[in-house]
């Protein structure tokens, strides 16, 4: 009997540890990368796209993700394995999500994929600020306070697979957000730089873009970059 009752308490204390590593692994960052993705770049490289099976996205920026990061430019990741996505939590943002988080992987998918893996990844690490519905919503009206393809327009900068400087895409993207982007580019099938994924960086609230305490190690650009049509 003795023996059981030792056996429960260590189980007890050994749930209480993991439970606190979670909750430790989750409120321990700094700020959020919130990610935006142009999928003419995304599709126009070797690898190709495939659209989703609600078909093919706007010509527009879609979310690629709100990712917790330490600002020594590493990050959290897949912190609770006991929270895993669940459709359900966000069934009345579907339709926004299927707008404005599309999935360009292949095969065609309908997005649960891609959003659960950036749940998973990224999101459990934001728990202690957001729950798994917030978390989506969230990324969401971040999208809504900033549009980047009528910024990059305004400077007349437009995707018909014309090269802009690298200055120049910052500098529209500054003056309508108010802080420094970081941009990612890769390269279509001729090896030409082509303009990404921007990064945009949020306070650990949430709910405001702030200066990034330090940018990614991402694909850097040349000074010239395209911008490819979708």
């Amino acid at each position: 009997m003795e023996s059981k009752r030792q056996f429960s308490i260590i189980l007890i204390k050994l749930f209480f540890i993991q439970y606190l590593s979670v909750l430790c692994a989750a409120r321990n960052f700094d700020f959020f990368y919130f990610v935006l993705q142009w999928p003419g770049s995304y599709c126009d490289k070797a690898k190709s796209c495939c659209y989703p099976t609600t078909g093919k996205p706007a010509a527009d920026f879609g979310i690629h993700g709100l990712w917790p990061n330490y600002n020594d430019g590493s990050y959290p990741s897949n912190c609770d394995p006991n929270a895993p996505f669940d459709q359900s939590q966000i069934s009345d943002l579907r339709s926004s999500m299927q707008k404005n988080w599309p999935t360009l992987a292949c095969p065609s998918g309908n997005g649960i994929t891609f959003w659960s893996h950036e749940w998973e990844k990224h999101g459990t690490c934001s728990e202690s600020v957001l729950n798994q519905h917030q978390y989506f919503q969230t990324a969401l009206n971040l999208k809504n306070q900033i549009n980047l393809l009528q910024a990059l327009r305004t400077a007349g900068i437009v995707p018909d697979g014309s090269s802009y400087s690298l200055e120049s895409i910052k500098d529209a993207i500054k003056e309508a957000s108010g802080f420094s982007p970081w941009i990612e580019c890769n390269v279509d099938e001729s090896g030409n730089s082509q303009l990404y994924q921007i990064y945009l960086c949020v306070d650990t609230s949430a709910s405001n873009f702030i200066n990034c305490p330090v940018f990614p190690n991402g694909k850097k650009c040349g000074s010239q970059i395209e911008f490819p049509p979708f």
